[in-house]
Formats: C-alpha cells, structure tokens, sequence
C-alpha cells in the first residue's frame, strides 16, 4: 500500500467510525475557546471543562480578564498544569487582543502567534475550529498516531509532521481529520499501551503490522 492508498483507507475508516469529530473542550465564544486551549497544554480536557466555567463566569470577555491581575486569575486555574505560568499568559493575552485587536480574536497564525501563550498549535486549533481553516495543530497525540499508523515517515517535529499531513489530506477535511486523530490517540491509539487488537485500523498500521511481524 503506497502513501496515497494509506491515507485514502485512513480517511474513508474515520468517515464511518467518527462522522462527527469536534474538541472536546466546553466553549461558547471564540475568546473562551483561545483561553480553554492556553489553559488545555500538558493538561487534560476533562480538568480545563472543571475549571473554565467559575473561569469564563468571571471573566466573560477579554476586556473583564484585561482587568484582572496575575494573582486573581491564578485563583481560578490554579488546579491546572503550570498555573503561574498560564495566569500571566492569559493575562498578558487578554490585554494584548483588547489593545491591538479591538477585543476581537484573530483568524490568522501570524496575528495569532503575537499573544502571549499563543504557539503554531494553539494557533492552529483557532484557525479550525473557530475559522473552520484548513489548519492542523499537531499536538502529542497527533504527532504520535501521524507517525505510528505511517501517515508521516518517522517525523521528528510537529511542524514536519503538520506539513505532511496538509500534503496529503484534502483541504475540506483537514479541520476534521485534526480531531479524528487526537480522539484517536486520546482513546485508542493511547501512548504507553495502544489498543491495537480493537483498532478498526489495524489492517493498515504501521505500527500494528511491524508488532504482529516480530519487527
């Protein structure tokens, strides 16, 4: 199987299994999503769902978080990964899109990227799902089942890993196929024990196929 009959049986598999595949972090506005995915790195999306409601109550707008201190955010996200370090990026992001953005979130990577707490892959994730753009933010799990079922060819960064996957998949599905792959990889195709004899993929894994082999 080349490359291209791979992806066309990955696709058709998540089309049946997964028709709808969407974040699964709770949001109302594009504002409270930027903030949920700043608040969701290293973090699970179960504990960020826990914490942004008394979060977005507070703090509605960017214009209510501009006006809050460090300290007084920190008391909201405290029980998230790296705490400190997120207060002062939301802060910080919150004045920035109040101040240069009139409050509004931006659609593009390279506006995105200027607010503090933003990389390529929060990014990435805003231009999809917010702008239904076709943007694919690699993060752990993307990267890891990209790699494991041979979609990409051992790439050793997310960024090589985000081009190959934009090369192969049509542009209409890509914000899709970002989910596919992080629900894959949160649910099945799990880092330390994946649970291949289950996988609806496992015909065409990489992975799978190279264990089943003895490789």
């Amino acid at each position: 199987m080349n490359k291209s009959e791979l992806y066309a049986a990955v696709i058709d598999y998540f089309k049946t299994a997964m028709p709808v595949a969407e974040t699964e972090l709770h949001y109302e506005t594009p504002f409270q999503l930027l903030v949920a995915v700043i608040l969701s790195a290293q973090c699970t999306d179960k504990r960020i769902n826990q914490v942004t409601p008394a979060l977005f109550a507070a703090y509605p707008t960017p214009e209510d978080m501009a006006q809050a201190s460090v300290e007084e955010i920190y008391g909201y996200i405290k029980s998230v990964s790296y705490p400190n370090n997120k207060a002062r990026h939301l802060s910080g992001m919150a004045r920035k899109l109040v101040e240069d953005f009139g409050g509004v979130v931006p659609d593009s990577l390279d506006k995105l990227v200027t607010l503090p707490g933003v990389g390529r892959k929060t990014a990435n994730v805003i231009q999809s799902v917010v702008f239904n753009k076709a943007a694919m933010a690699v993060d752990t799990h993307v990267f890891r089942v990209a790699n494991r079922i041979g979609l990409t060819d051992d790439s050793k960064t997310p960024l090589a890993t985000e081009r190959e996957l934009v090369a192969h998949i049509p542009e209409t599905l890509i914000p899709t196929a970002h989910h596919w792959l992080i629900l894959h990889g949160r649910y099945v195709c799990t880092a330390r024990a994946p649970h291949c004899d289950s996988c609806g993929l496992n015909a065409v894994c990489k992975y799978n196929l190279s264990h089943r082999s003895g490789d």
